[in-house]
């Protein structure tokens, strides 16, 4: 884990300008019974450009704070079916923000290459310090409330994008009347349209 640990980049990519990123993807997973189905969502010019999913089973029962384990797999092969890479991804789980460091949303960078950003609205550790967030006297997050009466959201880079890039990108991509990143919602809803047709749930 410390050697995986140790390739997270948490400042930004020098060939990237993540002000003029163009393609936003957001990825998310629903469950039923004993299944996942990953969903993958692009958005261009604040259009779905292009969608994506994968169904299997699950084969790692769930355990908090090993959610890699369980999800990654089906996450990265339904990722790998999009004809172009997106510029960043949002993922619903911990990047940096994590006990170990090395949350879901680093995983899935690590995995696809993709600068990665973790969202989340529950805190696993760490100290809030305002709006910041510090673990091991490191800032690994930002808390940002997105929308009147909800519970904040809790951001922090994957990797290969830093705390200020993917706290900036969150506020950008987040509507007023809706809590997460567009890119991110619509990828919930994709997969939760997909779970339906296919399991008639």
């Amino acid at each position: 884990m410390r050697k995986i640990k140790r390739r997270v980049l948490r400042r930004d990519l020098q060939n990237i300008n993540f002000e003029l990123a163009d393609r936003i993807a957001g990825i998310d997973n629903v469950f039923f019974k004993n299944n996942i189905i990953s969903a993958v969502v692009v958005m261009k010019n604040g259009e779905i450009f292009e969608q994506e999913y994968l169904s299997d089973k699950i084969r790692f029962p769930y355990v908090s704070g090993f959610r890699a384990y369980r999800e990654l797999q089906a996450m990265v092969q339904a990722f790998n079916k999009l004809d172009e890479k997106p510029d960043v991804v949002f993922v619903r789980g911990n990047g940096i923000l994590h006990p170990r460091g090395l949350g879901l949303a680093s995983h899935f960078s690590l995995a696809t290459g993709v600068p990665t950003i973790g969202i989340t609205d529950s805190l696993l550790g760490g100290e809030v310090q305002g709006d910041a967030v510090f673990l091991n006297l490191k800032l690994v997050g930002k808390v940002i409330h997105t929308k009147e009466g909800a519970k904040p959201l809790y951001v922090s880079p994957g990797n290969l994008i830093s705390v200020t890039s993917a706290a900036r990108l969150v506020r950008k991509f987040t509507v007023e009347s809706h809590k997460y990143p567009e890119p991110l919602r619509l990828a919930k809803k994709y997969a939760k349209e997909v779970m339906r047709e296919i399991f008639k749930a």
